[in-house]
């Protein structure tokens, strides 16, 4: 046997053991997929069974929502009627309130600066063609002639 001989076998015997090795790791890569299947198929079987629980739920939640929906729009509806209904009152409460203090106050200001006027010995002129002159009631002054009306 020469050393080519020799070396044939060597290498014939390694290629040997490397087919052996590969064939059991193919092996162990085949029982892995095997389980890798097995598990699969449960975890779909679970899923299907939760995905059935879960479209039931999904109805029951979208009916809850709806319902709640509903019953939001009309509490909506409720809280817009008492704001207006709110908005309304306190309108005419605070109109009330306040537009009759507020006249009497205007009142007494306007006497006021024509009583200090008549007591400086000055007599007070109308300020504007809206204020009606006591005056004039009493024949002192003349009357505004008529208008025409167009």
């Amino acid at each position: 046997m020469s050393a080519a001989d020799l070396v044939v076998i060597i290498a014939s015997i390694l290629l040997i053991f490397a087919f052996v090795a590969l064939i059991v790791v193919l092996l162990r890569v085949i029982d892995t997929m095997r389980d890798l299947r097995r598990q699969v198929d449960q975890l779909t079987d679970e899923t299907r069974h939760l995905v059935d629980d879960l479209r039931v739920s999904t109805d029951d939640a979208r009916d809850t929502v709806d319902e709640a929906r509903h019953d939001l729009e009309r509490f909506d509806r409720v809280l817009g009627s008492a704001e207006a209904i709110g908005d309304a009152v306190g309108s005419t409460v605070a109109r009330s309130a306040f537009s009759s203090p507020a006249i009497k106050a205007a009142g007494i200001a306007r006497g006021a600066s024509r009583t200090m006027a008549r007591l400086r010995g000055k007599t007070p002129q109308p300020e504007s063609g809206n204020v009606i002159d006591v005056q004039r009631r009493m024949g002192e002054l003349e009357a505004e002639p008529r208008r025409r009306r167009a």
